[in-house]
């Protein structure tokens, strides 16, 4: 399983019912960099998202995406199964809304979620997703040379992957990636912290 994200805003607002309402929003054709080339002076790497590279699994609505606490799949938070998880693609990104109910919001693991974003120590978005075998997809990536007038930099794209996940996760890559909240006015005392974007990759 390969992991990219963001690090950005992260809100969580609590609907009448008493679910936590989320909306993360994945960018395509963000690029970010996995490495600066190191000490002994290699060429820089860098990554992209082509438009609809998680287009696959999205569009195939039997495939049971879910929502997590940092990539641990025992520590679920909503799926598309349960009807907690909905997933739209386009050009620009792939965007989520995800309901964290009532029943989840009593499990050990959604509840230390809630008080580490409350802390601002979960902060970032990032999707779990595996290439597709080269057999059936022959340019599922690609390797392309970065603009001279931008750098040397080698750049990955990815044109097609398999989304099993997305997770709520402390560090993460894409600035523009970020999970807000609508429509909620926080009660003083529950007030959820947004967090200036930063960023950072991992794979």
């Amino acid at each position: 399983m390969l992991w990219g994200g963001s690090l950005g805003g992260l809100e969580v607002r609590k609907s009448r019912e008493g679910g936590f309402h989320l909306r993360g929003t994945f960018p395509y054709g963000a690029r970010t960099t996995l490495s600066d080339g190191g000490r002994n002076g290699g060429r820089p790497r860098k990554e992209e998202f082509a438009p609809r590279a998680f287009a696959y699994n999205v569009e195939r609505e039997d495939v049971n995406i879910m929502f997590l606490s940092g990539h641990r799949w025992d520590k679920p938070l909503a799926s598309r199964k349960a009807g907690t998880l909905k997933l739209q693609d386009s050009d620009d990104a792939l965007t989520f809304d995800a309901v964290i109910s009532t029943e989840v919001q009593e499990t050990s693991w959604a509840r230390d979620f809630m008080a580490a974003f409350a802390a601002g120590l979960v902060l970032g978005l990032s999707p779990g997703f595996r290439l597709p075998p080269q057999r059936t997809v022959k340019n599922a990536e690609t390797i392309k040379e970065e603009d001279p007038a931008e750098g040397n930099a080698l750049i990955r794209v990815v044109n097609h992957a398999l989304l099993w996940e997305v997770s709520a996760v402390t560090k993460a890559a894409y600035e523009e990636a970020q999970i807000e909240a609508r429509n909620w006015t926080p009660d003083p005392a529950t007030r959820l912290h947004k967090p200036t974007p930063a960023y950072r990759w991992r794979a």
